[in-house]
């Protein structure tokens, strides 16, 4: 974080003494726990702000140097302000009313921070307008508290980057192991809500960067149906694979922002209106006669992993699931191939029409952002190139012959031979498997270290995936994958729920 917000902080801090260091540890509270004790007198919106501002600046900045956090909104105690006058007149503006939210730093917002994608090149691109979803959150009653950083361009510039790392913004770090890495990309979202930097965070997600990184901070993380969530005001890198997910401690409160953001918007081409009442799933006995399939190929890449996998079965049957044992994609070693030939080509297309729209000095076109990496070498690539950036812009037009067989054979080995033939031939409601392993060290020299994870299928199909708190493996968290079939959310949210409830592996780390 930077040395004006930093400052900032203190100003904001310093605005109100509203919160004393006797008061209540909000740290842990849930958003109908904070709602409570509005009503009961007891909090403030705009003591939550300051509360989290105070922990930002101790836990962040200072002790163990997150560095989660990289924008705050210097607005954000006097909507606090402005949402308790309308609290104390009548009553919630809505389901979120003056609840803190952060957001990747990869979706607009006319907040007064820039949206960067954790790159020098964007560091002066100040949105004219609210991402759409940005407007839901404020309709809800939200606080944009500030932006978080993110694996640079959301971890589709090399092949051998760091997750949680930035040019603009540097390294994020993992809250339960300081030199571990927050997976990404939506790395600092997954880090500020484990560390209870806000109740609440959105993240973005084209295969695997909610998922992962909710998994490795122990929390949880949902990748709706793809279009549920307008697209609007998120940098891209895929339309076809691209959505936003809520990001928070609990089912619930996950649940919750999710049915904030799913509004149909009529300017995303793929949107799709969802009628799911998400809440009204939030049932504990979810799991009674669910048939689970068990993907067993999205496993066996860590011994102690699969254990906890083991354990888990368990307490999904203890539960009155039904489990269904060995429901594996039968080509799951061919989908890769076609899904990265389809993100190069789209990379390219969507990037290059979000720059031209944008009406800052800020680079227009992918070919003008590799020249502008090429020139600040030093700070941008000191660890790893732009390959990625390379091969996408040797890519033609979403007319290629390429491009259309390889989107075409991408869906159709994740959807018709992929997630619906394993839930048809077994009549399934959902399938598991591990999300993917315990954090692995960050290492700028070699990379990332993925032994395997669970979030491709899901996230190639566009088909909902949740994650879950599953347990530890050497003190670092290890989540449990649901995922199912086109607009699917609701069995998720049943299992999801009763299985967090009646297991409650959650723990905070200790900062």
């Amino acid at each position: 974080m930077n040395i004006n917000i930093k400052t900032l902080a203190v100003t904001l801090l310093s605005s109100c003494l509203f919160f004393s260091a006797k008061a209540m540890n909000i740290s842990e509270l849930t958003i109908i726990d904070i709602h409570k004790k509005m009503t009961d007198k007891e909090l403030t919106s705009e003591g939550i702000v300051n509360f989290y501002l105070k922990r930002i600046k101790q836990f962040d900045d200072n002790g163990p140097k997150l560095n989660a956090v990289v924008q705050l909104n210097p607005n954000a105690l006097k909507r606090a302000k402005e949402l308790d006058n309308i609290f104390r007149k009548r009553g919630k503006l809505g389901p979120l009313h003056g609840i803190p939210v952060l957001l990747k730093d990869n979706i607009d917002t006319v907040d007064g921070m820039a949206n960067t994608a954790g790159s020098h090149a964007l560091k002066n691109n100040y949105p004219e307008n609210d991402a759409f979803l940005v407007q839901q959150l404020k309709s809800a009653g939200a606080i944009i508290l500030g932006k978080t950083n993110l694996s640079e361009w959301a971890n589709f510039r090399s092949t051998a980057s760091s997750s949680g790392w930035s040019g603009l913004w540097g390294q994020t770090n993992n809250p339960y192991d300081t030199t571990a890495s927050p997976c990404g990309s939506s790395s600092g979202s997954g880090v500020a809500v484990a560390a209870n930097f806000a109740t609440i965070a959105i993240g973005t997600e084209t295969d695997g960067s909610v998922t992962c990184p909710s998994a490795m901070n122990g929390i949880v993380g949902i990748k709706p149906t793809l279009g549920t969530i307008s697209r609007d005001g998120i940098i891209p890198i895929a339309h076809s694979q691209d959505t936003a997910g809520p990001m928070a401690k609990s089912v619930t409160d996950a649940v919750i922002l999710l049915s904030s953001l799913t509004k149909f918007d009529s300017n995303d081409h793929a949107a799709i209106q969802s009628a799911t009442n998400y809440i009204s799933h939030l049932k504990l006995d979810g799991l009674k006669g669910k048939r689970i399939g068990v993907a067993r190929n999205l496993t066996g890449y860590h011994a102690q992993l699969d254990l906890v996998f083991e354990q888990a079965i368990i307490d999904l049957k203890a539960q009155g699931a039904i489990i269904v044992e060995s429901t594996n994609f039968d080509k799951s070693d061919k989908w890769g191939e076609a899904e990265f030939e389809v993100l190069l080509f789209e990379f390219k297309h969507d990037l290059n029409k979000y720059l031209a729209d944008s009406n800052n000095q800020t680079p227009k076109s992918l070919k003008e952002l590799i020249a502008f990496n090429l020139e600040h070498a030093d700070k941008e690539m000191p660890f790893f190139k732009q390959e990625i950036f390379d091969m996408a812009q040797a890519k033609g037009e979403l007319t290629s012959k390429d491009y259309l067989a390889s989107l075409k054979l991408a869906k159709k080995l994740t959807q018709d031979d992929g997630i619906d033939a394993l839930v048809d031939k077994y009549k399934l409601d959902l399938i598991i498997a591990p999300t993917t392993g315990p954090a692995w060290k960050t290492d700028w020299v070699n990379g990332d270290h993925y032994l395997g994870a669970a979030s491709s299928a899901a996230a190639i199909s566009g088909y909902p995936h949740i994650t879950v708190p599953m347990g530890y493996v050497h003190g670092l968290p290890v989540g449990l994958s649901m995922f199912s079939g086109k607009l699917q959310e609701g069995k998720l949210i049943e299992a999801a729920y009763s299985y967090e409830q009646s297991t409650l592996h959650r723990q905070a780390p200790k900062l």
